[in-house]
This record gives C-alpha cells, sequence and structure tokens, in this order.
C-alpha cells in the first residue's frame, strides 16, 4: 500500500489510524454481526454511535446545554438555504463576504428576503478580511453571516465582527474542530463535514435553543426546519449513518490526540513551515495577507502559468496530490487540515525547495 499525502481542499484526508479503525470494524461493527452500512438506524448499536459522537463532540467544543447538535444531510449548500428559511423573520439580513462561499451564501438568502453586505473583500480578490469592529449593521437585521475560513481564498476570520447585538451564524467548514472556539459567540455555527471532520454527505449543525422553532418561513420543508432534527435527535428520517459513524471515529481521534487546544498548535507550527518557506522564497509567494493566513489552506503562485502547471505536474508525480489551486484564483493551495501530518508538510516544502533550485 502506498498511501500519497493528500492536499486536496474536500473531500480531504482522514486521520489514518481512523482509517484503520473503520477498515477493522467494515465487516462487524463490534458484535452486531454486521457493518455499520447495514444496520438499522433505529438499532440499540446506532443509537449509541450517535449518542456517543454527539457527547464527544460536545465535549471538545464545550458546548453548552441550551445548544443542540444537528445532523444534517447535505453540505454548505444546504445550510445556505436553511439558514434563511429558519432564521429570517423579518426578511433582512447582513452578510459579510469574504470569498466564494460567502457570496453562494447571500445569493441563496436572497431568494428569501433582503441581503445587505455590510461588508467585502472582493476588491482584491478576497485575499485579506475587512475590518468588522463598527460595521453598518441593519437595525432589522436578522442575523449576521459571516463564512470563518475561506477555504478557497486562504483567509480567517481571526476577531469575530461585532454584530451590535444580532445573532451570528457562522460557516466553520474548512476550520471545524481545528481550535477551540466559544461556541456561546454564535447563534448557529456550522460546518460541512467533509473537508476537516469526516466524509462528504453532511453537515454539522450546532443551534442555540431559541433559534429552533416552528416559526420559519412559509413554504420551508420539513426535512429544512431546524427542529425537525432537534425534536428527534437528528432521525426523523435515516440519517447519513456511514458518515456519523467516521465522525464519531474522528471525534474519539481528537480527544485521543489532546483535544482542540493540542490541534491548534500542530496546526500553527504545520502552517509556520509552509509560510516560513514561501515568505523566504524567491520562486513562490503566498498571496493572503500575513494577518489574515489561515492555518487550514494556503494558497500560493510562482506568478508564472506555466511554471506553476509544471510545478503541480511534477509535484503530483512525486506524490503529493490535490495542490491545483481552485477554478476561480489559479496557481496552487495546500489544505492542511488536522489529518496533514507534520512530516507532510515538511516533506512538500522540501519538495519546492528542490523544485525552485531546478527551475530557478
Amino acid at each position: 500500500m502506498s498511501r500519497v499525502y493528500n492536499f486536496s481542499a474536500g473531500p480531504a484526508a482522514l486521520p489514518e489510524e481512523v482509517l484503520k479503525t473503520a477498515q477493522a470494524q467494515m465487516l462487524e461493527y463490534k458484535d452486531a454481526g454486521m457493518s455499520v452500512m447495514e444496520m438499522s438506524h433505529r438499532s440499540k448499536d446506532f443509537q449509541d454511535i450517535i449518542d456517543t459522537a454527539e457527547a464527544d463532540l460536545r465535549d471538545l467544543l464545550a458546548i453548552p446545554e441550551n445548544y443542540k447538535v444537528l445532523f444534517i444531510q447535505g453540505g454548505g449548500n444546504v445550510q445556505f438555504a436553511m439558514v434563511p428559511m429558519n432564521l429570517m423573520k423579518n426578511k433582512v439580513a447582513d452578510y459579510i463576504i469574504t470569498g466564494q462561499w460567502a457570496k453562494k451564501a447571500a445569493a441563496e438568502a436572497r431568494i428569501y428576503g433582503t441581503v445587505n453586505e455590510v461588508a467585502s473583500s472582493a476588491d482584491k480578490t478576497f485575499s485579506y478580511i475587512p475590518d468588522l469592529s463598527d460595521l453598518a449593521i441593519s437595525d432589522d437585521a436578522d442575523y449576521v453571516y459571516i463564512c470563518q475560513n475561506n477555504t478557497i481564498y486562504g483567509t480567517t476570520i481571526k476577531e469575530l465582527p461585532n454584530t451590535k447585538g444580532k445573532d451570528l451564524v457562522s460557516d466553520v467548514s474548512s476550520m471545524f474542530l481545528s481550535e477551540p472556539m466559544d461556541v456561546t459567540k454564535y447563534g448557529i455555527v456550522w460546518g460541512g463535514v467533509q473537508k476537516n471532520v469526516g466524509p462528504a454527505g453532511m453537515a454539522i449543525a450546532i443551534v442555540r435553543d431559541d433559534l429552533i422553532t416552528d416559526d420559519v418561513l412559509p413554504g420551508t420543508p420539513t426535512m429544512l426546519k431546524y427542529k425537525t432534527y432537534a425534536d428527534t435527535g437528528s432521525m426523523y428520517n435515516t440519517p447519513p449513518c456511514y458518515t456519523i459513524y467516521m465522525c464519531g471515529l474522528v471525534f474519539k481521534w481528537l480527544k485521543e490526540m489532546g483535544g482542540l487546544k493540542v490541534m491548534q498548535e500542530r496546526n500553527i507550527e504545520k502552517a509556520g513551515i509552509l509560510y516560513d518557506f514561501l515568505d523566504s522564497s524567491s520562486m513562490f509567494k503566498g498571496t493572503v495577507e500575513k494577518k489574515d493566513r489561515s492555518l487550514m489552506n494556503v494558497p500560493f503562485v510562482t506568478g508564472n502559468d506555466e511554471l506553476d502547471k509544471k510545478f503541480i505536474a511534477e509535484a503530483t508525480a512525486a506524490g503529493f496530490k490535490n495542490l491545483k489551486g481552485h477554478r476561480t484564483v489559479g496557481g496552487m493551495r495546500a489544505s492542511i487540515y488536522n489529518a496533514m501530518p507534520k512530516v507532510g508538510v515538511e516533506a512538500l516544502v522540501q519538495f519546492m525547495e528542490t523544485f525552485e533550485k531546478e527551475n530557478a
């Protein structure tokens, strides 16, 4: 078996320890006589799986009792609609546009009401985070929305916006569980799991109790109401059982690694290795303002499209996979989520150093 270093932005690398556990339990989960993929979601075995997953996630993030943890089929694009459907009582919301996914979320919300873009970094191709300390928050806004880590552009909102009393909704997909966070600062925190938590096909939403009501926009489907999931323990219908199981294994792994503070320290160290090289290189350059750099997604360029293509081809052949930048940005991008080991980042930097010497 020859595993590569997978720098994909998502679906992304999973911890090898987690994959080995899943492999060992593939044919039979514990003594159930069947795989998790085959068992009834109404069985005691699966109830234990989902209950344990929720308990471990609550432990990792210190989620207060007045927040529900919801396992919801579909990824970010479903949440782009669920948020306004469930929260837009006045049919007004304020969106902070720091990348492609915030833009898409705002476009979806416009179907249901008025969207005010109260800050944006589009003027410099989303290469920085605008000042969010004193925004013109709308008096009648139902919520303020951010994408906290921008997968495509490699920026992170490190100081949460001053929402002036309005509920904050945050898409944390590509930084989910990479560091500690204070859930109480948000009305809703949600993340698609396919970047840093598990296989594709699900989002986890952490929603404050008072935001979970039957008072939703007319025409909201049953399956797009947060209350449907909250009232049924995320099992109104057959949930994405195997994805929940895999996420649960990742939560266990994170706890065994020492929790989110330890992961944050590891991620700072890993990102530092790559950013230090980019800052000293005469060929490769990072594309993000230093103060706003993401620990998870690192875009970089040579400034020459042909050289970028050559680098991607040679890196791929050498076992560094999925380094091609997003189609809207070009260049390269290394996503170095929790599962990427430090040795993987070190090996990439060593390869980049050699490439630079050979192509100077």
